[in-house]
């Protein structure tokens, strides 16, 4: 099969969002698909074909939002190429620029459209609005929302019950959704693959000491992502426990003012912010950490969970369905409330290493079911379902047409 993803963001830069394309990428290709890629440049206004690694990058411009940009140029000689791949479908992973491209293509040739919806962008729509026109901004979010997947799309992909939810209960989408957990290359978390001596520079390289319990989060630092609910935690669990740290890995619009928030809450040795992490280096910061936390409510799944637990981290997450599909209350992980119930289920995991060793056991064996080869089996058999689906549109295209003429209507 001959697969066209077509995506706003790809490497080089680095989000959940690309870590489940590159995935299903591998993935598919590991299981003999030739698979390409549409997106925006990243570095240039310029059009660029990657023929080794089969990625085509069509100019884009900033968007303002972290590195990631949009464009509505679209290149003769990018229509050409993609023409020439012949693709047996195509998966839109943005109902944007890139999405609209998307189904503009398929349109053309006929061509069967997947689209998987990854953003709960009513959740998001505060960096367009500014707090202004909220209630007419998610109207318009859930028309445009409907138009791209329900109008276009032959097939959708959710990663979750949560999103399924929201499409069936609140957008009373009538297509197929295919609720399809994202998968990752777990086996690059694993702490038999890691390697020792960098794992301790890196305790070195941040002053962490043997006393130290660390827990982590990884992730965007904006509005969305409650980071001041863990900040505010972690100011609770030094009143009990001054080795009690919290380790914050990523960069975002909010950095600068999480760190002076930090300091003025008396934090300023307990909470270690990292900035950006090197893809490569990513596994390390799980390994020097004791349990994985998040309190966002925006995720429709939440990529960084499955990575924690396939590092062996117990996730105790805030309780938002989002989580639900990955995590067992009291078998791998933990839900909480509020910064109460947070701290006291951390400070019960610090006490208890036989408790954390079994749940960090659990965790592991858990991550297995979103290991990249299970999450491209799964996309294939979709692909599958929406070119059928795409036959059968065709014939009865076909069957009309011949009904008119005997009618004799134009």
């Amino acid at each position: 099969m001959r697969v066209g993803i077509f995506t706003e963001t790809y490497t080089p830069y680095i989000s959940g969002l690309v870590t489940s394309e590159l995935m299903l990428k591998k993935g598919l290709e590991k299981l003999g698909h030739e698979v390409y890629v549409v997106t925006a440049n990243l570095e240039s206004f310029k059009y660029e074909y990657d023929e080794a690694e089969k990625v085509l990058r069509i100019p884009g411009v900033k968007t303002g939002i972290y590195d990631s940009r949009l464009t509505s140029v679209y290149p003769i000689q990018a229509v050409k190429k993609i023409k020439s791949w012949k693709l047996d479908v195509i998966h839109s992973q943005t109902e944007f620029a890139i999405g609209t491209f998307a189904r503009i293509i398929a349109k053309q040739y006929n061509i069967p459209l997947v689209h998987t919806y990854h953003t709960m962008y009513e959740d998001y729509i505060h960096y367009i609005t500014k707090g202004y026109f909220k209630k007419s901004s998610k109207k318009l979010v859930e028309y445009f929302t409907k138009f791209y997947c329900e109008t276009t799309a032959t097939e959708l992909i959710v990663p979750t019950t949560k999103t399924y939810k929201l499409f069936k209960e609140k957008y009373d989408f009538k297509k197929n959704i295919n609720i399809i957990p994202t998968g990752i290359e777990v086996e690059r978390f694993y702490k038999e693959n890691a390697n020792n001596k960098d794992i301790a520079n890196l305790k070195k390289h941040l002053h962490l000491s043997k006393k130290d319990f660390i827990i982590i989060f990884v992730g965007r630092l904006a509005e969305e992502k409650n980071v001041e609910f863990l900040i505010e935690t972690e100011q609770k669990l030094k009143e009990k426990d001054k080795n009690i740290k919290l380790l914050i890995v990523g960069d975002g619009p909010d950095k600068e003012k999480y760190e002076n928030y930090a300091i003025s809450l008396g934090l300023k040795d307990n909470v270690i912010f990292t900035g950006k992490a090197k893809w490569e280096e990513m596994p390390y910061y799980y390994h020097i950490s004791n349990v994985f936390v998040t309190a966002s409510v925006t995720e429709t799944q939440g990529l960084t969970v499955i990575e924690a637990m396939a590092s062996s981290i117990t996730p105790v997450c805030i309780d938002d369905e989002a989580f639900h599909s990955m995590v067992t209350d009291g078998l791998n992980g933990y839900f909480f409330h509020t910064k109460e119930e947070l701290a006291q289920k951390i400070l019960t995991l610090k006490k208890d290493k036989v408790l954390l060793s079994k749940l960090n056991n659990q965790a592991r064996i858990a991550s297995d079911n979103y290991s990249a080869k299970f999450y491209s089996q799964r996309v294939l058999e979709v692909y599958k379902r929406a070119i059928n689906l795409k036959k059968q549109e065709n014939r009865f295209g076909i069957i009309s047409k011949l009904a008119k003429k005997i009618r004799g209507e134009h």
